[in-house]
């Protein structure tokens, strides 16, 4: 049976503050060894992504750390695991330490709509995130039109030529590309090369591309924002 995933009619039905207070609570507990306060929120299935950003005296953010998952998942579970992988185990950064708690944001993105798109370039930047799939050597990568998360990263045998047929795989969140300043393409060539791909980018290979779209309901919070919430459910603060 295939996992369907939610799709919130709005914003208010999909990412909620408390949310971000839960994935702050699982940091902040792991760090302190407190109690987490128990969430109250539904326990549907997403994809999501965590992401911490570092909030400087200017009010700028710098990214800490964000990693995600597109296997829908009960979010309690899953905004709990991947506010600690985002925060302990993105290998750009060191792990997030107790001493940088007051600096942070926290932002959940909960990953809805996801679609296939007719080609590379069959998606709007500003609303859709892109993951993008494709096989070296070129075969053609299948896809089942029913199903509601993109195809993973995995070796799936070798071609003729004895060539490994590996299969790339890279997304980026809706946000990222108009951050960019990005094309379409521009942003097309950017995933390719973080998907691990180091030959030539060429029309060819940009055809080759299995993309799905998706749209992101997300929400942001900030430390202060997380303590006056933990107080307010009886949660103590170490």
């Amino acid at each position: 049976m295939s996992v369907q995933v939610v799709e919130p009619k709005s914003d208010a039905e999909g990412c909620l503050s408390e949310h971000i207070y839960h994935a702050f609570d699982a940091l902040y507990c792991s760090l302190t060894r407190a109690k987490p306060v128990p969430p109250t929120f539904k326990d549907d299935k997403y994809a999501l992504f965590i992401t911490w950003n570092t909030v400087g005296r200017r009010g700028d953010h710098r990214l800490r750390g964000c990693i995600g998952n597109f296997t829908p998942m009960p979010i309690r579970e899953g905004i709990a695991e991947y506010a600690l992988i985002s925060a302990f185990e993105d290998s750009r950064f060191r792990p997030i330490q107790r001493s940088e708690l007051e600096r942070l944001q926290c932002v959940v993105s909960l990953l809805v709509d996801f679609e296939d798109a007719e080609d590379y370039l069959d998606w709007t930047v500003g609303v859709h995130g892109i993951h993008i799939s494709f096989q070296h050597p070129f075969y053609n990568a299948t896809s089942n039109s029913s199903s509601n998360t993109p195809l993973s990263l995995t070796p799936v045998g070798r071609g003729s030529n004895g060539i490994a047929k590996r299969k790339y795989s890279a997304t980026y969140l809706p946000d990222v590309i108009p951050d960019q300043g990005w094309t379409k393409e521009e942003a097309i060539d950017s995933a390719i090369r973080k998907s691990g791909w180091n030959g030539t980018i060429t029309d060819d290979l940009r055809r080759s591309i299995h993309l799905r779209r998706y749209q992101s309901s997300k929400k942001g919070a900030l430390w202060d924002e997380y303590v006056q919430w933990r107080i307010s459910q009886g949660g103590s603060m170490r």
